[in-house]
Parts: structure tokens; sequence; C-alpha cells
């Protein structure tokens, strides 16, 4: 496999989770569709907010988290993925130390 830095729409770009920086939230990718690695400490929690214009795919790679959307709470673990519009506001709570891929990708237009 090859590396690359390039940033044009057909290149291939490799990246390790565990040489990004920052906390909670590191940039996994520049460009679309965002994609951010969240890891929390237990008990650490993520206040309400929304993504609007996009649809969101939360997985957790380790640990087990509480996904609150809307009015809807979810427990997930790791290996599961929840998928919801960005419109609605989402808010996760680690039950134990956790991280997860989030990938906020733009509603498509008609």
């Amino acid at each position: 496999m090859t590396d690359s830095t390039t940033r044009s729409p057909s290149s291939t770009e490799r990246v390790s989770l565990e040489t990004l920086e920052g906390e909670p939230h590191a940039r996994v990718f520049e460009g679309e569709p965002k994609t951010v690695r969240l890891t929390l400490a237990e008990g650490q929690q993520v206040p309400a907010h929304a993504h609007p214009g996009r649809q969101v795919v939360f997985h957790v790679l380790e640990g087990r988290m509480t996904v609150t959307v809307g009015e809807d709470r979810h427990e997930l673990r790791a290996g599961e993925l929840l998928r919801f519009d960005g419109e609605r506001e989402v808010s996760p709570k680690a039950l134990e130390r956790s991280v997860a891929i989030v990938v906020l990708a733009q509603n498509a237009t008609e």
C-alpha cells in the first residue's frame, strides 16, 4: 500500500488513528465527507448539538457509549454503528473510555 498526501478526488489517503492529534475531536481527513475521531474518557459527554445539512454515521470502535439523538437514546458498543439526520441534536456520552469515528456527509442536493 502507498500513502498519499495529495487531496485530489481520485487519490487514496491512509491515516493511523493513533497518530491523530486533538482531544476529544481529531480531524481524520481534510475535505468531504468530514470525518472525525472522537475520544472520550469514562463519563465525558459532548453537549447536545446539530450538524445541519448533513447525514451522520457514528461508529464506536472501542468502549461503550450512549448516543442521544433528539429524544432517542441509544447504547452502542464497539463495532456498532448509528446513522441519523444531522438536523437532529446529538449528544454522545462515554460509559467507559471510548473511541468513535464520526462521518458527516453533506446531504445530496436535488
